[in-house]
């Protein structure tokens, strides 16, 4: 239901984890980063820097760049499994919590972001906790990456991919990345943001790795007992002969801002 997520289980935000936790490690290998001026332009949309909460952080991609322009990052997950991959830093603060508890103080936040991870959580108890730790003037940032693309051959076999043979295995609340974040609700007084997406020279077996990393192919691996990613990596060398050979991947980045209204 557009406006609304569908959240088919009592408590989403405690089983969120069950899609990453069991492969942190290839996760944080494996999943590009973000490109640098997204962080520049969220940090100047903040009238004070002191501190920023990034919800959802995994492996800590997004806290590792939000440090480079805040005095203070508080970075949480529900997967502990997840922050033990993330790289230590002196100002970065990374706990274990739920996107609902972050432990700040009231007013505390000139910025809350979240990196590909809104889609799990997005209910009326996170947005509660970030109405409470957000200062008056703070912003709110959620964004993420929909279906990479590359050349026309490599599209169509990964689009194949993605639909037709892990599709049956992604969990609902993919719907909201697939569209871009559209109709998600979301209670804070929208911003208009430019058009940011990752690029990255990558090989195939960097790109394999990376689907490998995918909730739906997990749990494809985990009730079948096979790895749909052999047949995928035969029908890619196809168009892909020379392992060592580098193709420009990108994803179209989907960001939502907002104030309190």
């Amino acid at each position: 239901r557009p406006g609304h997520c569908h959240d088919h289980r009592t408590d989403l935000s405690i089983t969120a984890a069950d899609h990453f936790s069991g492969h942190a490690a290839d996760y944080a290998k494996a999943r590009p980063g973000y490109p640098p001026a997204l962080f520049a332009w969220l940090a100047q949309h903040c009238p004070t820097r002191d501190l920023a909460w990034d919800c959802g952080t995994g492996n800590g991609q997004a806290a590792q760049a939000l440090v480079e322009h805040f005095q203070r990052v508080h970075a949480t997950d529900l997967s502990a499994e997840q922050v033990a991959q993330a790289k230590p830093h002196p100002r970065i603060d990374y706990r274990a919590a739920p996107a609902e508890a972050s432990g700040l103080t009231d007013r505390s936040c000139d910025l809350v972001a979240v990196a590909q991870a809104l889609h799990w959580f997005c209910n009326e108890r996170f947005y509660a906790e970030v109405r409470r730790v957000l200062k008056p003037d703070g912003l709110f940032a959620a964004w993420t990456y929909t279906l990479l693309r590359g050349e026309p051959e490599l599209n169509a076999i990964v689009g194949d991919f993605y639909t037709n043979v892990v599709g049956p295995w992604w969990p609902v609340e993919r719907r909201w990345v697939d569209l871009g974040y559209r109709d998600m609700p979301f209670p804070f007084a929208d911003i208009a943001a430019p058009s940011f997406e990752i690029r990255l020279e990558w090989t195939l077996a960097d790109l394999l790795a990376y689907l490998r990393t995918w909730s739906a192919t997990q749990r494809c691996i985990n009730e079948t007992g096979e790895n749909p990613c052999l047949a995928l990596g035969e029908r890619l060398r196809e168009i892909w002969p020379d392992p060592e050979y580098r193709k420009t991947i990108a994803w179209p980045i989907a960001l939502r801002c907002g104030r309190l209204e």
